[in-house]
């Protein structure tokens, strides 16, 4: 006997949320940053380059530059694949993106269930710990550096 399996509004809503990406302009100006940062980390490691020194020139601070890769490493070597990110012009968020970027929103308000919520499913609860401990990191470097 077939069943018949007709999605939930709950599931259209989520498959529809996926469908429109978040918006740069959207995010806490802190998580902007890191996505940027991110997406000039990855120009520079596809050029084989150091991105500290240019980091350090935009970011206004070694210890968020160092603090930002740091993360990003962390980003790399907790996420089950490599990581998406758009190009420079690009206003619309990856769903990495959006994902790093809900993980920062949630340090900033030190808010480790949102944290969770935005990693659940994605990164292993042995790996949590590690990323969270990175991220504030970057919170506290970058709140330092105002």
């Amino acid at each position: 006997m077939s069943q018949s399996r007709t999605p939930t509004a709950a599931a259209k809503a989520t498959i529809a949320g996926l469908a429109e990406p978040r918006l740069m302009q959207s995010l806490n100006p802190i998580a902007a940053r890191f996505v940027y940062s991110l997406r000039l980390i990855a120009l520079h490691q596809r050029m084989k380059r150091d991105p500290v020194p240019e980091l350090a020139i935009r970011l206004n601070s070694v210890d968020v530059a160092v603090k930002t890769l740091g993360l990003s490493q962390t980003v790399s070597a907790t996420w089950p694949e490599n990581l998406h990110v758009s190009r420079f012009c690009c206003c619309k968020l990856t769903h990495d993106e959006a994902t790093a970027a809900s993980m920062i929103e949630g340090a900033l308000d030190r808010d480790r269930t949102a944290f969770e919520r935005a990693t659940a499913g994605l990164i292993r609860p042995d790996r949590a710990e590690r990323l969270w401990d990175s991220v504030l990191a970057l919170v506290e470097a970058e709140l330092r550096a105002v």
